[in-house]
This record gives structure tokens, sequence and C-alpha cells, in this order.
């Protein structure tokens, strides 16, 4: 198990859920926090905040642990927009090209999708992009690269098919080509837990 994979799993652990829904999630079975005096029990949050900061936490997590200073960028963006805030945070995440990669089964977990990304496995309307928080956007075409296409892992996780691709995307499996449809809502992206944008806008409200 790598250290990323380790990590992974951690997240899942700290925050009381299984994060990505993996049945290879230690925490399914050390439904704990890590730690000498995580089998104690999960604490639930006492307050408001802890409540807010638990929800942030979760969708920060999720995406790969974005940085503190990027979701917060990312929040402002959201609150600049028309429209439901909460909302539009969802489709600003969901419009990063690693969750994009990640949707479409390119890589088995957000962590290997940014991987992909970062180096340069990965081609929009045909150039290759190496920045796992680029914004894609609707009618953008996703695809691998024609070297990468036959990488052992990518191809492990696009016949494995772990997860349904959104209906917000459009994949052909033979050429490992996609579309970007449309920006979803909160009620369409396939979070394996319940996410709760309106504590995040609290969170950054107070």
């Amino acid at each position: 198990m790598t250290k990323i994979i380790k990590s992974k799993y951690k997240i899942s652990r700290r925050l009381g859920v299984s994060l990505w829904g993996s049945a290879k999630d230690p925490f399914i079975t050390r439904n704990y926090a890590p730690g000498q005096h995580g089998a104690s029990g999960m604490k639930k949050p006492s307050s408001d905040y802890g409540t807010q900061l638990r929800a942030k936490q979760k969708l920060r997590g999720y995406y790969g642990s974005v940085s503190e200073k990027q979701f917060s960028r990312i929040f402002k963006e959201a609150s600049r927009l028309k429209g439901d805030v909460g909302e539009n945070l969802i489709g600003l995440l969901e419009r990063r090209l690693d969750a994009v990669v990640y949707r479409l089964n390119f890589g088995s977990t957000i962590f290997a999708a940014r991987q992909l990304v970062s180096h340069k496995h990965i081609r929009v309307n045909g150039k290759v992009v190496n920045i796992p928080s680029y914004l894609v956007r609707v009618n953008d075409e996703i695809e691998l690269v024609d070297s990468s296409k036959g990488i052992a892992v990518v191809m492990a996780s696009i016949e494995k098919m772990e997860r349904p691709v959104p209906d917000y995307l459009e994949l052909d499996s033979g050429t490992k080509k996609a579309k970007y449809l449309r920006i979803p809502k909160l009620s369409e992206v396939p979070y394996a837990v319940v996410m709760e944008p309106n504590l995040v806008i609290e969170y950054y409200s107070r």
C-alpha cells in the first residue's frame, strides 16, 4: 500500500466516514479515528462551528485534500457567481480536471487521477493539461494521450469501472474519450456520503 493510499484512508478514519465508499477502505472494519486513542470512540462535534468545520473537511478531503488556500479561493469564486452558492461550489469542484478524470474511472482514486493529470497523461480539447485544478468547460473533450492508453493501472481501472460514469459526462470507453456535457447539481453528484455545502457556506460566513 503506497504512502498516498495510506494517507487517503487516514482521511476517512479521521472524519469518521468511508469518504469514497471503497470496499478496500479500512474504515469499514476499523471505524474509529487513527492513533493511540482512536478506538475509544468517535466524538461528534459539540458546537455549530465543529459541525461546519467537519462538513468543510469532508468536502475538501473528498477532492483529494485540496489545500485550504485553494478551497477558500474556490468558495470565493462560487460566491461571486449568480445562483445558489452551495450549488456553485459543487459545480466548480466537479469541473476540476482531476475530479473529471476520477469520475471517468481513468484513475481508481482521486489521488491517482490527480497524478495522471500532473504527469501529462490527459488532454483537453487536444492539448495536454497537467494542472489538476484546471476547470473543464461544457462541451470540452477529455481523453488519455495515446501513449497512456496502454498503462496497466489505467486499463485495469477502466475495465473494472468501480463507479458508474455520471450523466453529466459522456464516455466512449473504446477510444478513451469523453465529453463534459453540463455542470451538475448537488443531487446529481455520486458522493458516497452526504455532503452539506450549506454548512460550508456557514463556516466561511462566520
